[in-house]
């Protein structure tokens, strides 16, 4: 009987460098890296390495590829110790200085959510980012910081802090706040945080990123996020360019403690969810009452192409993963298509346990 090749053999199959002697190299760096899961990964990260330096790139291409892998892998490695603590972003203006309202009420968001233990991650500059950092405390503050001819250095609470980040390019800073953030305050700011708001919602309806809690947080007597409202309601929601569902993704408040409460409630019940084959599947906090279900099959059967909405225990894949065995499961085969209506029925499921 033939021996089973090893893992890292079967990936290149599929994806090799088209040179027989640097496939065999790549196959023994990937087996000398001891992680007998992930061969296949670490084996396809290597041949795109060899493949993009023996194709047609100029160095430039080659510096902005290297970079990009080389500031992933570091913010990795600075979150990696938080996994297991929820962390909110705060978008806004590096322009608000100390004592503005919008400072104020950045500084007691941060404040308010540090108190229900989670952290905050910000741009680490001045303005809205220093305020959230300073109301949280640099204990419980992220900075991934963007180099720019101006407004570069890091705000005073997270300066020589280890979880500080500098980051070359947008993108890759932008992928670690969608990554490890779980919810989102948005206080008024510039072209950037109008870039983020909308990008933040494209991913979350287009089912790019994942669900998650987002804040229009305006200080008192503004009216930023009020005008950004009527815009989307005026020009995007009546002219048919969103659903109304879209407008579910959004949550507007005035009051930073009641900021904090939304975005620590739509974890009351919900926990995460994650695909098994075609199936979606929800992980939630407690066991959803035979009532409960009754109603998701009534209200959200648009959400399914087929079959219905059921509790299910963890699958076959889940219990290789160990990925959160403890929790209750729901398990639908969702169309993939109505993420905003996906994000009424998880707040339709918080709506039984409200606590933080």
């Amino acid at each position: 009987m033939t021996a089973e090749p090893p893992q890292s053999s079967r990936s290149l199959r599929h994806y090799r460098t088209g040179d027989s002697d640097l496939d065999a190299a790549v196959e023994e760096l990937a087996l000398a890296t001891g992680r007998p899961d992930d061969l296949d990964l670490i084996a396809e990260l290597l041949v795109s390495s060899v493949r993009l330096s023996k194709e047609d790139v100029d160095r430039g291409e080659l510096k902005l590829v290297n970079s990009a892998l080389k500031e992933l892998r570091h913010s990795f490695a600075v979150f990696a110790p938080y996994r297991g603590v929820r962390k909110a972003t705060v978008f806004g203006s590096a322009r608000i200085s100390e004592g503005d309202p919008a400072y104020e009420t950045a500084a007691s968001f941060g404040k308010a959510i540090a108190e229900r233990n989670w952290m905050v991650i910000t741009g680490a500059g001045p303005g809205i980012m220093a305020a959230g950092m300073e109301g949280a405390g640099s204990d419980r503050s992220f900075g991934v910081n963007i180099q720019l001819p101006f407004e570069s250095e890091a705000n005073e609470f997270i300066t020589d802090d280890p979880k500080l980040i500098n980051f070359r390019y947008f993108f890759t800073r932008k992928v670690m706040f969608m990554k490890e953030s779980h919810g989102y305050a948005l206080l008024p700011g510039g072209f950037g945080t109008m870039d983020e708001a909308f990008e933040l919602l494209t991913l979350m309806q287009t089912g790019k990123s994942a669900i998650a809690p987002v804040v229009l947080l305006d200080p008192p007597e503004s009216t930023y996020w009020a005008y950004w409202s009527e815009f989307v309601e005026t020009e995007l929601l009546d002219g048919g360019l969103i659903s109304p569902a879209d407008l579910s993704l959004v949550f507007s408040t005035n009051d930073p403690v009641a900021a904090a409460d939304h975005i620590c409630n739509f974890y009351s019940t919900y926990h995460s969810m994650r695909y098994v084959g075609k199936r979606l599947i929800l992980r939630l906090e407690r066991q959803v009452r035979d009532e409960e279900l009754e109603h998701l099959n009534a209200e959200f059967s648009d959400l399914l192409v087929d079959g219905t909405i059921r509790r299910c225990e963890p699958s076959k894949v889940e219990i290789a993963d160990n990925d959160r065995l403890d929790l209750s499961r729901l398990s639908m085969t969702f169309d993939r298509h109505a993420h905003a209506r996906l994000r009424q029925m998880i707040d339709f499921l918080n709506s039984g346990e409200q606590s933080c």
